[in-house]
């Protein structure tokens, strides 16, 4: 069994204002666990089955490893179940956000489901984009749900949070921002280069007007039933798709 002390840290890391004030996050199951452990960001401690620790790399210097049961380790975390691991990672420090970074940045406007958050950082690592600026109304990108749902994809995807609108507006002017729109222009029928901002919102509220306002191009997929809308990161995976399409 883990002592008291780090049972009551591990539970602690399952609130952001925690998170926040230790520096530190979450990160549940084998895959991600493995993939954390692969990366450059830092690891405080690995909690493990006996059955899983075969698959730990064989050295893990200076990283304590606990071996827990697999009922405690459900317990200390917050997956219905868990017979594999959870691990304690620092907080990566923030890479500089410059206006002009090469690529397709993705920004998130109110994208509060950490679900949808954590499919759409896995998108931008999927499509290889430079990193993901978020809202300071989006979901916890260091929540255990969020964490879970990038498959990894934490590992390799910068992210920023800031005050979106005003964010945008500094921005030089030649920048495109686009945004995803139902009276936008038919995705199908551009050749879109994969520079600038791509802005996706909430499927519930869609783009705030602060941030609609700073759009220079206005996106709209087609479709032919009778659905009201697309989940915001099915919309964006179709956007991103035809960006990088002729590349």
């Amino acid at each position: 069994m883990v002592s008291k002390a780090v049972a009551k840290y591990v539970h602690a890391l399952h609130l952001k204002k925690y998170r926040l004030r230790h520096g530190a996050f979450l990160v549940e199951g084998g895959k991600s666990v493995l993939e954390l452990l692969r990366s450059g960001l830092q690891t405080e401690r690995v909690l493990v089955t006996a059955e899983f620790t075969v698959k730990l790399p064989a050295h893990l210097p200076n990283i304590p490893v606990d071996v827990v049961t697999e009922e405690e380790l459900t317990g200390l975390g917050t997956l219905a179940t868990n017979n594999t691991a959870l691990a304690i990672a620092r907080l990566p420090d923030e890479l500089p956000l410059q206006p002009t970074t090469p690529g397709l940045l993705l920004a998130l406007d109110q994208v509060r489901d950490p679900g949808n958050l954590g499919t759409l950082i896995r998108l931008a690592d999927w499509y290889g984009l430079p990193g993901v600026v978020l809202s300071e109304t989006c979901a916890d990108p260091w929540g255990p749900k969020t964490v879970a749902a990038t498959m990894g994809s934490f590992t390799r995807v910068p992210i920023w949070q800031r005050d979106l609108p005003t964010w945008l507006a500094t921005l030089p002017p030649h920048l495109p921002i686009f945004g995803a729109d139902l009276h936008g222009d038919n995705v199908h029928h551009l050749t879109l280069k994969p520079t600038g901002i791509l802005v996706m919102g909430s499927e519930s509220h869609g783009l705030t007007p602060e941030v609609e306002a700073r759009l220079t191009q206005r996106l709209h997929i087609p479709g032919r039933g009778q659905a009201e809308s697309l989940n915001v990161a099915i919309s964006a995976a179709i956007l991103l798709d035809n960006f990088h399409r002729n590349k």
